[in-house]
């Protein structure tokens, strides 16, 4: 179900991406070499239950009997990581990684949606580039996220973007509507056809995402039921806020 927030739901929408916001700051302080997944997941959580909020993402069910529930407050995927790497004691970031945090943070019964792909000291030219063509990934896509469009405008313009800059978009995962629930309708593919889909209405909240490989789109799974890798071993990064569809330009809920 699609939901059209009101005045009052948009102001809380906006604290919960605040969090969100201070949160992948306090992240960005402290990633560094030598530091563990589990570490850095510690300061996220501690940040947003500081700021009133708490992590969503903690005890997520995977919607299988044989998954346990994510048994942490951030999605911290690194390198060939795509999406949903669980954070470890045993896992320590090296100089030249690129890290991908994804999280959310609940307050006030709403969500705040915002994932970021960090470089750790000094990273190799081409991972530079992914990063920062993931990134304009998203800002070319909101670019159509305005009353009157459709869904469709949006994801047909991240794919696009990102195949003629000679990568490839995840197309197993997507974006979504969020508001009271995390995933809400619509779903916002990172590809598609302009002038398909749901067409964008004022109060409507969505997180964008582009996923981006560096290699082929094929991805594969872990034993862990969660993480996603690239299939051929190439970096892959991820890009996110949430937004708000208004009368005029989209707002960025997660940038302060």
């Amino acid at each position: 179900m699609v939901t059209i927030k009101s005045k009052k739901e948009i102001e809380f929408m906006r604290e919960a991406c605040k969090v969100a916001a201070l949160t992948h700051k306090a992240i960005e302080e402290n990633i560094k070499p030598g530091i563990t997944t589990w570490e850095l997941d510690q300061i996220a959580e501690k940040t947003m239950r500081s700021l009133g909020a708490i992590p969503a993402e903690k005890n997520y069910p995977s919607g299988f009997d044989d998954v346990p529930n994510f048994p942490a407050s951030t999605c911290i995927s690194i390198n060939d990581e795509v999406i949903h790497g669980i954070p470890s004691k045993k896992r320590y970031i090296k100089e030249g990684d690129i890290i991908s945090v994804d999280l959310v943070a609940l307050k006030n019964g709403f969500n705040g949606d915002a994932a970021r792909t960090y470089k750790v000291g000094k990273i190799s030219k081409e991972a530079e580039r992914l990063i920062e063509v993931t990134k304009q990934a998203f800002f070319e896509g909101i670019k159509f996220a305005k009353k009157g469009n459709r869904v469709g405008d949006i994801s047909h313009t991240i794919g696009e973007y990102v195949k003629s800059q000679g990568y490839s978009v995840v197309k197993e995962f997507q974006g979504h509507g969020i508001g009271r629930q995390m995933h809400e309708e619509p779903g916002i593919p990172n590809y598609g056809k302009a002038g398909k889909g749901l067409r964008l209405e004022p109060g409507m909240t969505l997180a964008i995402e582009p996923m981006v490989i560096q290699g082929k789109p094929d991805i594969l799974e872990l034993e862990d039921g969660w993480t996603i890798i690239t299939e051929d071993g190439s970096l892959a990064a991820h890009y996110e806020n949430t937004i708000l569809i208004t009368e005029k330009e989209p707002e960025i809920l997660t940038i302060i």
